[in-house]
């Protein structure tokens, strides 16, 4: 039964305290150990507080307080972080896409796997009643469960939610039937999709509606079997992953039992100090333990062979926790999925629509079904859909076995260099194709699926770290994860030999900036800071309209 039921999410920014006095109020999401939430709460209701909503399966709750008690509230006993309330934003940059031929969902589908009755939690801006998601090919209908956390009507009104959730489950309804040649569908057309709500009309969110929806992932994960979270969303880094709520609201969710997909962002063209892009992974894509997807360009062909990143596509490693990221790519550019008319996107980028003839050839006009979007936002329901096939195929893989098969099986192809051209300005980027790039490398579906790897270990993604006296980078492994140095497929075989070079090194001297860009290399590593006393200006979603990028 599709149930649904909305929550208002009141943006309270002053309050009186006292009969007189108007007090500056800070909205804040704040952590506590387990067992101590009636404590902090009474704790938090001293210093003038109040309870605004509480996330009881991540072991944190949202508080209404004086701004000049901030402080006091992070030092209360039992309280592990007290952090501002952030924006959130969808992580499109957007625009024949062969994104299913070239990570190999074609030739997964003739495994006969489809995602069936695995749950997927898409949150995001909502999800477009859209025929690909309830035609009779695949059964009833996909969205089994919605709620807005925006205080809307949970419908799709950005049109960024309605192409995501095609791009995992849509079934190609809508370009199937006579004289129609090429069938646009999702990865795993089969799955549940849950519709939680968190973006408004213009893409924009808080982390409060982002954890709210994470806690109401995990609590229905028995009731529809939710095995994955895919959050195409994200804002930059402010603090160390371990003070963040929203960082720590994923890292729930992964112990709780499901994969969670991050988008990295769409800041890999920042140069701020001639950081040349690394450096700009976006929370919640910063945890270690979530599976963090960068964007890959096909190239305009069925073969994997010639895939190469984009230059938009963020790059590691993880602002302050220099955690390695991207885990993995997987293309994101100009991919075709559902259009939801009369939103946002559809409205301000209508040359996006593709034509009719794409999958109906000698038909004219644009199609009113379809539509092209680009950015790691694409890229990560892509993986998203091969985890539930991976999922339905063999029920028992916990998160960390899926996030390892994933890495281990990535196509590791790319050149050492590409280049990567804006349309519009014609300008070229350069780009390094090491592990801050292209992780662990190209999604391959198939791979994964057949990959029979085992380990009880976990698959956080591992630190980095200057030694200053090689002057190299290197990875900081350890015997408790699965690339540490006792598993028997070693670092080259996760990573490959293009994204690192030498035993655990990872950069040269020179191999990135060089002498003359040194400003950059002391940005990302001097004083364990990257972007020095404040990060860059670029928004986590940019908008690119046309062609490659």
């Amino acid at each position: 039964m599709n149930q649904k039921c909305f929550r208002g999410n009141p943006q309270l920014l002053i309050v009186c305290f006292g009969l007189a006095a108007q007090v500056q109020a800070a909205d804040l999401i704040v952590g506590f150990k387990a067992g101590t939430a009636g404590a902090v709460r009474s704790q938090v209701e001293r210093l003038g507080g109040r309870l605004i909503e509480a996330y009881p399966n991540l072991n944190s709750a949202r508080f209404e307080a004086p701004d000049s008690s901030r402080d006091r509230i992070a030092k209360l006993a039992g309280v592990t972080f007290a952090a501002g309330n952030s924006r959130v934003e969808a992580t499109s940059v957007t625009p024949l896409d062969y994104t299913h031929e070239a990570m190999g969902a074609s030739a997964a589908a003739t495994y006969g796997f489809t995602g069936r009755n695995i749950g997927v939690a898409v949150i995001d801006s909502g999800i477009f009643d859209h025929d690909d998601l309830k035609g009779t090919d695949y059964g009833n209908l996909h969205i089994v469960y919605t709620e807005d956390f925006t205080g809307g009507d949970g419908k799709d009104h950005f049109g960024h939610g309605t192409h995501v959730a095609g791009i995992i489950a849509g079934n190609g309804q809508e370009s199937t039937g006579s004289g129609y040649t090429y069938r646009i569908r999702g990865v795993a057309p089969d799955v549940n999709l849950l519709n939680l709500r968190v973006l408004d009309a213009d893409g924009r969110g808080s982390d409060s509606a982002v954890i709210a929806a994470i806690d109401r992932a995990i609590e229905l994960k028995s009731t529809y079997n939710v095995r994955i979270i895919n959050l195409s969303l994200g804002r930059p880094v402010t603090t160390s992953c371990k003070k963040d709520p929203l960082c720590q609201a994923v890292g729930a969710a992964w112990k709780a039992g499901i994969v969670v997909l991050a988008s990295a962002g769409n800041m890999g063209r920042e140069n701020v100090q001639g950081i040349q892009g690394y450096g700009t992974i976006t929370v919640p894509g910063n945890h270690p333990s979530v599976i963090t997807v960068g964007a890959s360009n096909t190239n305009g062909t069925a073969s994997r062979g010639d895939d190469k990143m984009t230059s938009y596509s963020s790059k590691g490693p993880s602002r302050f926790d220099l955690t390695a990221k991207p885990d993995l790519v997987a293309s994101g550019n100009r991919v075709v999925s559902l259009l939801a008319a009369n939103t946002t996107i559809y409205n301000s980028y209508s040359a996006n629509r593709v034509p009719f003839s794409l999958y109906k050839p000698g038909s004219s006009g644009l199609s009113d079904k379809y539509y092209r979007l680009s950015g790691t936002s694409m890229a990560t329901p892509v993986v998203a859909g091969a985890v539930a096939l991976m999922l339905e195929k063999q029920p028992s893989l916990t998160p960390d076995q899926v996030k390892m098969r994933l890495m281990k099986t990535a196509t590791k192809s790319f050149a050492p260099v590409s280049t990567a051209a804006d349309p519009v300005t014609g300008q070229v980027y350069t780009l390094t194709n090491d592990l801050f790039t292209v992780g662990a490398g190209n999604l391959d579906i198939v791979a994964a699926l057949n990959d029979t790897s085992v380990s009880a270990k976990s698959a956080a993604s591992p630190t980095v770290r200057y030694n200053t006296a090689t002057r190299a980078v290197e990875l900081v492994l350890g015997n408790n994860v699965v690339w540490g140095t006792n598993v028997i497929w070693g670092t080259n075989v996760i990573w490959g030999t293009n994204v690192i070079w030498g035993t655990n090194v990872i950069w040269g001297t020179n191999v990135v900036w060089g002498t003359s860009s040194i400003s950059g290399f002391n940005v990302i590593w001097g004083t364990n800071v990257i972007w020095g006393t404040s990060a860059p200006g670029a928004a986590a979603t940019d908008v690119l309209i046309n062609g490659e990028n």
